[in-house]
């Protein structure tokens, strides 16, 4: 996949582009639908596949604020857009003047001037412009003035009893109400956070006899509190493992961490990046009355993580 940080960089249009745009935050199973079905069209006429996304998301730049929390940040949303198999990935550095462009303008002057736009595929909820004033009326309105193709596929249907469509705003509920055993519905894949596991206040291993990672997240998007079956991946291999996310309420630290002990490990991942797969959430964050007791429903946890661990 060919990745340009801004479509100035793309020195002249794309042989018979096929496109598809969006904010992508979780390259969910919608997402992924469009991004497949502009490679079987571009695949089908002998063209160029090519996705467009924005950085930062428009709607900060709009209201100015901080929402919504990421589902991917850019580095991951990049290795999961490329590991559909586009030929292209455009980002748009979403700026105020970039937001106050026409809807025409960016139609005409980026997506087929600059880009070389032949077909679009978007979902029907698509818009876009100065003040959102393009959707897909709009779109079909320029796809004749301007002679493009246009394509707007069905909602994705997930089956399994779901009746809600795929959003990446469903996504963010999910996890932030820890029903991140439904995400994989959504993502076709477990929520992962990312982050690099810090100096923490020594007492897994050496208080608890349960040594932990103690990550400083790289992610936004953090489950809601509470204890989690995971998996993780560092450059060690890949492993079991019980998350805590929370306060440590049993020590009255008031600090918000992510900790992670790892089933059958003894090696030093200090300094090190890994990922973290959350796969259920076993319970939440508890005050305990003792020391002992902490550490009895610890090994609890972590039976019922190896529990959950064998059915996946």
């Amino acid at each position: 996949m060919i990745l340009y940080n801004n479509y100035d960089d793309i020195d002249k249009p794309f042989n018979n582009a096929v496109i598809t745009i969006g904010n992508f935050d979780g390259v969910h199973k919608g997402h992924k639908e469009l991004l497949k079905r502009t490679i079987e069209h571009a695949d089908k006429n002998g063209g160029s596949s090519v996705a467009v996304t924005f950085d930062p998301h428009p709607i900060r730049v709009i209201k100015k604020n901080g929402d919504p929390p990421l589902i991917t940040l850019n580095d991951q949303k990049i290795e999961l857009i490329e590991a559909v198999g586009i030929d292209a990935l455009v980002i748009i550095q979403f700026t105020s003047d970039f937001a106050n462009l026409s809807s025409e303008d960016f139609i005409k002057k980026i997506m087929i001037d600059k880009i070389g736009m032949k077909t679009i595929i978007v979902g029907n909820d698509y818009s876009f412009g100065k003040n959102r004033e393009g959707d897909i009326n709009k779109l079909k309105e320029l796809s004749v003035k301007y002679d493009f193709e246009m394509i707007v596929p069905d909602w994705v249907d997930i089956g399994n009893d779901w009746n809600e469509r795929v959003s990446s705003t469903k996504v963010r509920e999910l996890i932030t109400d820890g029903k991140v055993h439904l995400a994989p519905k959504l993502l076709d894949r477990y929520y992962q956070i990312r982050g690099k596991v810090e100096k923490g206040r020594n007492r897994g291993g050496k208080l608890l006899g349960f040594p932990t990672a103690n990550i400083k997240l790289h992610d936004e998007l953090c489950p809601l509190k509470g204890v989690y079956a995971v998996t993780v991946e560092c450059e060690s291999g890949n492993f079991n493992g019980v998350a805590n996310i929370g306060y440590s309420p049993t020590f009255d630290d008031h600090i918000f961490t992510v900790e992670v002990h790892l089933l059958d490990f003894d090696s030093d991942l200090y300094n090190k990046r890994i990922r973290v797969n959350f796969i259920e959430r076993l319970r939440a964050e508890i005050k305990f009355s003792s020391i002992d007791d902490l550490i009895e429903q610890i090994n609890k946890d972590i039976g019922l993580a190896r529990k959950i661990f064998e059915n996946i």
